[in-house]
């Protein structure tokens, strides 16, 4: 049986240190609301047009064939149904 591990949590006293422990520490920033709302999220943008997760299968040589141009294969499969569908790509 999983055991969960036990918390342990600070006295009063202790939380005490550890909050002047920190407020001690020249390398401790923390920003006020106006500079945390200056800051940006990280990451990757978020696109206008994103795409759709979902499981689907294909025959293996249709996988194959496109895997064998090397990396960039799903783009490469993403492009080609496009075309299809729309004639033209996008």
């Amino acid at each position: 049986m999983l055991m969960k591990p036990k918390i342990y949590m600070p006295t009063e006293e202790e939380d005490r240190e550890i909050n002047c422990g920190i407020e001690a520490d020249p390398d401790t920033y923390v920003p006020n609301d106006e500079a945390f709302s200056k800051m940006s999220r990280r990451g990757r943008p978020k696109s206008e047009t994103p795409k759709v997760q979902l499981t689907i299968r294909y025959d293996k040589a249709v996988i194959d064939a496109f895997k064998a141009g090397g990396p960039g294969w799903q783009t490469r499969m993403n492009e080609a149904l496009k075309k299809a569908v729309t004639g033209k790509h996008t």
